[in-house]
């Protein structure tokens, strides 16, 4: 198979470089590295380029006289990260981590490329059945010992290092292990995000002590949080019921729990069939992160009370399942034309997506897609509308923050909806219209349409950061609107309360 050098060829979505390995290896390294470099999301620095041209000559000599497929730069669905290398022949997966310059495993490669292996077979389809092999290849020095090849229960082998010059070796002698029908290059690159079974099911088992029903409190907050968490479940299982297509918008104060009821919604619908899997995206990286952490931390905790070991990246790889980047699953999307897998959305932070002009730009600079017409917010939609019969989103907006340049504002869902998804069911907070949502317009437009909704219960009133306190919520929106008597007779109320 030749290399296919287009620029917006799908074979450039998910690997920089595409090859079989026959063709590679006759390939001339200039022109391997033209088409990294062609097709790389990043600026390519001489470091960049000599790594590159490392590996190139060490899977040249490793992969001599092997049949199959390679990809370099491979971006695993979804994950948002990177392989250097992924090879394909005979029945397995090899999963490549190149450490050039470097004559000994450290700690941090070995779990890197043991990592990736993983996320490879949990959340991509194509590798759910497949003997996954990682790998950990060092380019300095002499031979590394590698220590007995152990499999788990899964698939996954456990790390293997060694030195380039025993990449050829290595695979030649695990092939010949393996019974199996040779890997379809075509079908296993084209294969979707898709969670394994197992992976769904760890993921409600580990989130099931964060669910808003264990907040054992009978305080305002806890009642506010129940009752939205309530509804928005109620949406779904009518949507589901009624086959109809719906979008929700909740807002709340300050520290109102939106984001656990994000959470909720998507921890409650995770469904090994995925007749109702839903996830929970953001577009704020670092909350990703801590989120994916604290949850990662307290599985790994409990599990150790419980006198069970686990690593902790393991543990962590089933709340990839329903804690996602938007721009990843945005990527995604770009990339597969099909429905994604999940019939629910969750979209932190809402107000933050990007407009028109943000988005297009982006898709230029980075995908080389000219004339992108869409807002982010307008896109997202239209990939939950190619569900058949059924889609939720549900939008957590925040209120009273800036605008930062090329987010577009909540009105930019709003008049998403009212421009082109006329079948779309609309459920939305009353509160959506103060003005520290800045929707105004946006709602006034929508509410002339049918199957509009205005609901109570979607607006989360009560702070947790300060539940005996809800009081100091209202008293901060009133002197952001305005309103002075309102404001007056909440510090009444707080004085006496507070004296």
């Amino acid at each position: 198979m030749n290399i296919r050098s287009e620029r917006n060829s799908q074979w450039f979505e998910r690997a920089w470089y595409s090859a079989s390995i026959g063709d590679f290896v006759l390939s001339d390294p200039a022109a391997i590295l033209g088409e990294l470099a062609r097709n790389s999301d990043f600026s390519v620095d001489l470091n960049q380029r000599n790594a590159w041209l490392a590996e190139v000559e060490a899977l040249k000599s490793g992969l001599g006289g092997l049949e199959g497929h390679l990809f370099l730069e491979f971006n695993i669905p979804r994950m948002g990260r990177r392989i250097d290398a992924v090879v394909l022949t005979g029945a397995a997966v090899f999963v490549l981590e190149f450490k050039v310059g470097e004559d000994s495993p450290q700690r941090d490669a070995v779990e890197q490329v043991w990592d990736y292996a993983l996320d490879l077979k949990n959340f991509h389809e194509a590798s759910h059945d497949l003997p996954v092999i990682p790998v950990l290849v060092l380019t300095e020095g002499n031979t590394v010992r590698t220590s007995n090849v152990q499999i788990d229960p899964d698939g996954v082998y456990r790390p293997i290092s060694i030195h380039a010059k025993q990449l050829h070796e290595l695979i030649e002698n695990l092939t010949s292990t393996l019974a199996g029908d040779r890997v379809d290059s075509d079908r296993w690159y084209a294969a979707v995000y898709k969670p394994t079974p197992t992976i769904i099911e760890a993921a409600r088992a580990l989130y099931q002590h964060h669910s808003v029903a264990a907040i054992a409190r009978s305080d305002a907050a806890a009642q506010n949080l129940s009752v939205t968490s309530g509804r928005i479940q109620d949406l779904i299982d009518e949507a589901k019921a009624s086959r109809r297509k719906v979008i929700c918008f909740v807002t709340g104060v300050p520290g109102a729990g939106k984001t656990l009821v994000g959470l909720n919604a998507a921890t409650q619908r995770t469904d090994g069939d995925s007749s109702t899997h839903a996830v929970f995206l953001s577009g704020n990286g670092p909350l990703v992160k801590v989120l994916r952490e604290a949850l990662t931390r307290d599985y790994v905790s409990r599990l150790r009370l419980e006198k069970k070991k686990v690593r902790k990246s393991l543990a962590g790889e089933s709340i990839k399942a329903f804690i996602q980047n938007v721009h990843h699953f945005r990527d995604d999307a770009l990339q597969n034309p099909a429905p994604p897998i999940e019939h629910i959305a969750i979209f932190d932070e809402a107000q933050r997506a990007w407009n028109v002009r943000q988005t297009a730009n982006f898709m230029l600079r980075k995908k080389g897609r000219s004339g992108f017409s869409q807002s982010e917010p307008e896109f997202l939609i239209s990939c939950m509308d190619r569900h058949p019969d059924w889609a939720v989103v549900v939008c957590l907006v925040g209120g009273g923050q800036e605008i930062n340049t090329g987010e577009a504002g909540i009105d930019a869902w709003l008049d998403a909806i009212t421009a082109n998804f006329p079948n779309w069911s609309v459920y939305i907070s009353p509160r959506l219209n103060d003005s520290e949502y800045s929707a105004g317009r946006a709602v006034d437009r929508i509410r002339e349409r049918q199957d509009v909704h205005f609901d109570e219960s979607l607006h989360l009133a009560v702070s947790m950061r300060s539940f005996r306190a809800e009081n100091v919520s209202m008293f901060v929106k009133a002197l952001l609107d305005c309103e002075e008597k309102s404001a007056r007779e909440v510090f009444s109320l707080l004085v006496d309360r507070y004296p």
